[in-house]
Order: structure tokens, then sequence, then C-alpha cells
């Protein structure tokens, strides 16, 4: 929350700097000996012989921090985890990227990393669903499966002799977002977890937090079998129905809309305040503005910053307190 850049009016910032003052306080609570800065001494058992990991170094006997963060210590290893850094991928990741380039056999997308990444077309699920060899029609027909700006979920296979990193999507959850939001946060907002895709059925829609930094909120969309949505396609395109049918398909009802942007708004409210990113916090968020009657466009003012800011401050002091 460094350097936030919000106009806020005399009352709102002593409401403001009241909350920021009570996170600080939690945080240093929970984080008094794990926290160092640069040039901070890290206490260590060397008879234990102690790994010097990143973000280490010694210094006069004793092990100093040369980057900000947090202390890890996995076994003997001593490193330091920086709080706010570049999206570093790992295999198995969630990622969200776009399709930057048709290439042959294989897909280029930005996924908000040093390098882009690359999708093959042998490590996806072909549209007829069947598991065969890759053939030059299947080449040919690439871009009737992604075309450039696509919006795609795949997930981090790992990184190839060349050093690029491969993706693959041969699962049902992966594959083209459409009729959605897509937002760009800070990387380390979004921690690794067990899941990353999140269906809100109360609104409607579905939520991806990729772990590079990339969210998209978008319509909620059921899984249906490749095999039967070819057989439909092929039916529809002989049939002078097919353009009703793409529109109804296109169509998003008012209500679906309104709650893909009152949850995007709600995201970039809390990427802003520097909060980490969950669904459980992005729900509350969006409850919070709607049982205070705020209008989607006002979730982006200033008072509903404050707000936001008190309601997370109180909720970790309640975490706390059940600790």
């Amino acid at each position: 929350m460094r350097g936030l850049q919000i106009s806020l009016n005399q009352t709102q910032k002593i409401r403001f700097d009241r909350a920021l003052e009570k996170l600080e306080s939690l945080s240093s609570k929970s984080n008094s000996n794990a926290a160092v800065t640069v040039a901070d001494s890290i206490p260590v058992n060397f008879e234990d012989g102690v790994l010097k990991g990143h973000g280490t170094s010694e210094r006069d006997g004793e092990i100093v921090a040369t980057l900000c963060g947090v202390v890890e210590r996995v076994n003997k290893l001593v490193y330091v985890r920086t709080l706010r850094a570049r999206y570093k991928p790992e295999t198995g990741d969630i990622i969200v990227g776009r399709v930057i380039e048709v290439a042959p056999k294989r897909w280029r997308l930005e996924i908000n990393y040093s390098q882009d990444a690359v999708l093959m077309l042998s490590s996806m699920n072909l549209p007829d669903g069947i598991q065969r060899r890759r053939t030059a029609v299947d080449e040919l027909n690439m871009r009737s499966i992604f075309e450039e700006n696509d919006v795609i979920c795949a997930e981090v296979r790992g990184f190839q002799h060349d050093g690029n990193l491969q993706l693959q999507a041969r699962s049902q959850k992966y594959g083209k977002l459409e009729r959605g939001q897509l937002l760009t946060i800070p990387p380390y907002l979004v921690k690794r977890r067990k899941q990353h895709f999140h269906h809100l059925e109360k609104y409607g829609i579905d939520l991806v937090l990729g772990c590079n930094g990339f969210i998209w909120v978008g319509e909620h969309v059921e899984a249906k079998d490749n095999m039967v949505e070819d057989q439909m396609s092929k039916s529809e395109q002989q049939s002078s129905v097919s353009s009703l049918n793409e529109q109804e398909h296109n169509y998003i009802p008012l209500e679906t809309r309104q709650s893909i942007c009152r949850t995007a708004n709600a995201v970039r409210v809390l990427s802003v305040l520097g909060f980490n990113i969950s669904v459980e916090v992005i729900t509350q968020t969006v409850e919070l503005s709607s049982s205070l009657n705020i209008d989607i466009h006002d979730m982006l003012g200033a008072e509903f910053y404050v707000l936001v800011a008190e309601a997370e401050a109180d909720r970790r002091s309640l975490l706390t307190k059940k600790k």
C-alpha cells in the first residue's frame, strides 16, 4: 500500500491511516521474527551445518540478509523470500495467458513473464476428443482452436532444453476463456493454492486466479463432451438457424454482467490496496459493496477503498483473536 494514489478528504484520510496502522501492528506481531531488511542478521545455529540460500550472505561470522522479505527455513537451508517479486513459473502452476502468435505446431502466449510461453499442439486435447497422433490437417486447423488475442487457461508443464516455458491443456477445465474480463495484478498477490478455479454459484460466474497475476472473471460455463460439441457444431453449420444459436450463445444476462463487473472491481480495489487475492476476500468485498448498496462504478471511489481497508483490518483482528 506504499505510494497509494487515492484522493481522500480529511475524514477519509484519518480513517484510512487508522486502518493501515491497525494492519501494520497485526502484521508486525505475526511476522516479528521472520521479517528482515537488507543487512539484518539472521539468527541461526552454525552447529547444525546451515546452508545459505537466496537472499543471504555471510559477514563477520554471521548470516545477514541481502534482500527485504521473510526468512524461510527448509531443513538446513535458510533463504529470504521477497514480498514483492516478478512471477517465477513452477511446474503445476495454473496460469492465464493471451495468444500472441500461431506458429507451426504451437501457440505462443504472453503470461506476464520475462519470456513467452509455448503451448504445443500435441499438449492439448483436440476438438473431436479422440486421442490420436496429430496430422498435417490438425496443424492447418490450429486457428479454429485458438487464434491471436484469445485468452487461454493452461498449466505449466516445465522448461524445455532451450529455456522456453512449456504449457499443457489436456483437461476440460483448461482451454479458451470467453465472455468475461481479464485483469492484471501483481503476481505476488496471488498465492499458490490447491484450487485456482472457483465457481461462484451465487453470482453465476467463474473465477480463475492465475499464478502469473492474470485474473479471469467470466460467465459460468458448464463442461461438455467434446464429441457432442463437435457434432452440434457440424449440424449447426448445415442448418439455417446457426446465426440465432450463435446470438443465444454470446448473450449474457444483465444480472450476470453486473456480477462480473462488480467482482472485477473488487479485485481491482484489493490489488491497489496490496491485499492478497483469494476467493474468500473477493467474495467478502463483493458482499460488502452489495450490502451497502454501492453502485459498480462507485466501487472505484475513495470511500470504498477506505471501507475495504477497515473491513480487512477487522477481519484480520478477528483471526488473531481466534488463534
